[in-house]
């Protein structure tokens, strides 16, 4: 008799092929080691990227993610595996990111009995999961996976975890993988009522001072388009958050800068002079509202919005459009007048020139001895091509490379915005690249940061994926050394660092290397860089004690944005 039946280890793989998953970013171990043992026979279908931390595997994921717009996917066994995954899982829920989780768990007879590795993952992710889910039958596998990856993908995008136990991996069962389409009671995309479209496009078109406030939720929306044909019939201007950046090209006539805590001067200050504000995809962070209290009380607030708990959480709206932000830009665009607001966004212009005169030119073009992050990035743009990726870590140097990167298309700009995980970018980056070996991406980090996970240094050495990564080394951990400064009086409590020779370890890892820590030499270490087709790490010594600026202080007003 021809028993059809497989392992549901072989039942986890073959349903990721069928969901068109190219790679898996994992770190095998006891629970999820059958899982491991099927991945042998499908290496020609499916690639697995062997990180040297779980934590580096969904950030991995994360990135590739990010870049490609499609699902990422991490495995790891159970206990400390599982765990090691949580401030990823964290990271993608608040950043929309897509991901399915699969973790490896003690068989069914020993749950509950704190057996070796044991660990009740579902319940210790289940605030940071879009959705998560124990399997402890093999005829529920492919279901699981099916509901995950429709769930991670579609609506609000973010991460999804399947726990499953050993027993449910090594029982035989039947594949028939039936891709998951709706599910009862999970609406993913709200209704959009044309009436209100006709109300947000009224108040448009009588404003006198209109302001656009662009987020992620454009890029997740694929919305990019419709965004700048809106812009280009209403003329107003648009600033946008962290997350939303590429979205537009910074080239566009509308664009006037970025917003938040350490974005542009006029952008920040302007909000609170707005007449009517427009906020696309995004959801009013603190670190772009300040003092929610003091923030845009002049204006009427219209919010296009795909996930409702956003309305009215932080900034309460006139009117709230539900729905995808692609079509509700679309419909708004055919109801608005056609229009320009010269005047206006002439004092954005003013704004921006007196930012350029105070801030920028000693952040590009320094005359102090030491080099700066800003001049850094002002040659890393001589030499990016315009689709090149930059990822960043967490700190000043984020905060730096994200003003100053001259960004062109979508999808080129990946950090952890909501989080803020340090250790995210050398991982992250890693899966930015696999996603294209001839796009550039260029890892921008810190001293502090790269310490978190360095040990993905190995990862991309396997993988020999052509990663640029650029070390901003300032021996301190910069953005909190910032904070001390200004507002605790330069006691620099446990935040200057003694490191270890980077250049060795990295070349350890057979990097091309270079360090620099004069200004002469700085233009042509970044033109080798770009040459260079492997992997490269150059460390750059700059400034102890630099700081960034335009900076809102916390629990600030958006208006009392300082520039030193």
């Amino acid at each position: 008799m021809n028993d059809s039946r497989i392992r549901g280890a072989e039942i986890v793989i073959k349903s990721l092929v069928a969901e068109n998953a190219r790679y898996i970013f994992g770190y095998p171990g006891g629970a999820i080691m059958p899982v491991y043992d099927a991945l042998y026979d499908y290496m020609d279908h499916i690639q697995h990227i062997l990180t040297r931390h779980e934590q580096g595997a969904i950030h991995a994921a994360q990135g590739y993610a990010r870049v490609s717009g499609q699902v990422g996917v991490c495995m790891a066994t159970s206990g400390p595996g599982a765990t090691n995954l949580i401030t990823g899982i964290a990271d993608a829920l608040i950043d929309s990111t897509p991901l399915v989780c699969i973790t490896g768990q003690v068989a069914s007879h020993l749950l509950g009995t704190d057996a070796f590795q044991e660990t009740d993952v579902v319940g210790i992710s289940m605030p940071g999961t879009k959705w998560n889910i124990q399997v402890r039958k093999v005829e529920d596998i492919a279901p699981a996976i099916a509901k995950g990856f429709h769930i991670a993908r579609s609506g609000r995008p973010g991460p999804v975890l399947i726990d499953i136990t050993k027993d449910a991996q090594t029982a035989l069962g039947e594949f028939n993988y039936v891709p998951c389409l709706n599910i009862r009671s999970y609406r993913p995309y709200p209704k959009l009522e044309d009436s209100i479209i006709v109300q947000a496009a009224n108040l448009i078109n009588q404003a006198k001072k209109p302001y656009v406030l662009f987020g992620q939720g454009v890029i997740l929306g694929k919305a990019e388009k419709a965004l700048q044909e809106f812009l280009d019939k209403s003329g107003i201007p648009a600033a946008c958050t962290l997350l939303g950046t590429g979205a537009l090209s910074e080239d566009h006539p509308n664009y006037v800068g970025k917003l938040g805590m350490h974005g542009n001067y006029g952008p920040n200050i302007l909000t609170n002079q707005c007449d009517v504000l427009i906020a696309v995809g995004m959801r009013f962070d603190d670190r772009v509202t300040g003092d929610v209290k003091r923030y845009a009380k002049q204006a009427k607030v219209i919010h296009l919005e795909l996930d409702p708990a956003e309305i009215n959480k932080n900034v309460k709206c006139e009117v709230a459009v539900l729905g995808d932000c692609r079509i509700s830009l679309e419909k708004l665009t055919e109801k608005v007048e056609k229009r320009s607001h010269p005047e206006w966004i002439k004092a954005f212009r003013e704004l921006e020139a007196e930012e350029k005169r105070v801030v920028v030119g000693n952040d590009l073009s320094p005359t102090k001895v030491g080099l700066t992050m800003g001049e850094v990035i002002r040659h890393i743009n001589e030499f990016k091509s315009d689709d090149a990726i930059l990822v960043t870590d967490v700190g000043q140097h984020q905060m730096v490379a994200w003003r100053y990167f001259e960004y062109k298309t979508t999808r080129t700009q990946v950090t952890s915005g909501g989080l803020g995980t340090m250790g995210f970018a050398l991982p992250a980056a890693l899966g930015a690249q696999l996603h294209d070996f001839n796009r550039q991406v260029i890892c921008v980090v810190g001293d502090g940061g790269i310490q978190m996970t360095i040990q993905e240094l190995g990862t991309i050495m396997q993988t020999q994926a052509p990663v640029k990564v650029v070390l901003l080394n300032n021996n301190f951990l910069g953005m909190v050394r910032q904070w001390q400064q200004l507002f605790f009086d330069k006691r620099y409590s446990f935040t200057e660092l003694d490191n270890p020779d980077f250049i060795k370890i990295a070349e350890a890892y057979n990097f091309k290397v270079q360090k620099v820590d004069i200004r002469g030499d700085l233009r042509q270490a970044v033109a080798e860089m770009f040459v260079h087709e492997g992997p490269y790490f150059l460390e750059v010594v700059v400034e102890k004690e630099d700081n960034v600026f335009p900076m809102i202080a916390s629990g600030s007003s958006v208006e009392e944005v300082r520039l030193s």
